[in-house]
């Protein structure tokens, strides 16, 4: 019973931001922006391994992953992985996520996006929170970098596991985690 509840919140937001990308299915095109606001598309981002990250520049949580993150970044995207970051946070506009990136010192672009189209797409929900596609572009593994905020209590990485079973490729054996941190500041929909 207790699951039945908690699931039916996500079942809501998924459906209140219109949720079209879900695990399984593909993984269509899309345009975010870079931090100059010119329009970039996915497709011209995304590799036979993709994974894309919604990331925040005040959350504690994905401040908490910055390094995690770009130690992810330094071992995968040499592998032929391609990552895509994104803030969707409308209270952090594109000036603030630049210098967020400049002052930690991101090997990787972060990108807008505004309206947080993407992560309605996505029903994406919190920062960080981490979605892989295969190379047929179908969603493989959804959720958390790993199962703890502090490093020193890690006990599950599976987005590194789901990374290195399509790289060798297998079946992403844990699909799906739940993704924890700060919850993605929308911009109010005008009915």
């Amino acid at each position: 019973m207790k699951r039945t509840l908690f699931s039916l919140p996500l079942l809501f937001a998924a459906l209140a931001f219109g949720q079209e990308y879900k695990l399984g299915s593909k993984v269509g095109d899309f345009t975010i922006n870079d931090l100059d606001g010119k329009p970039v598309r996915y497709s011209s981002l995304k590799g036979d391994t993709t994974v894309i990250v919604f990331i925040a520049t005040k959350c504690p949580v994905s401040n908490g992953y910055n390094e995690r993150m770009k130690a992810l970044y330094n071992d995968y995207a040499s592998k032929g992985v391609k990552f895509v970051f994104i803030n969707a946070n409308s209270s952090e506009p594109a000036s603030e996520v630049a210098e967020h990136a400049k002052s930690h010192g991101f090997p990787f672009p972060v990108y807008k996006d505004p309206g947080n189209v993407v992560a309605d797409r996505f029903g994406a929900q919190v920062t960080p929170e981490v979605y892989v596609m295969d190379k047929s572009g179908t969603m493989q593994y959804h959720g958390y970098i790993d199962d703890s905020l502090n490093p020193s209590k890690i006990q599950k990485r599976e987005l590194r596991k789901a990374l290195d079973a399509l790289l060798s490729g297998q079946n992403v054996q844990t699909a799906e985690t739940k993704a924890f941190g700060c919850t993605i500041k929308r911009q109010k929909k005008v009915s």
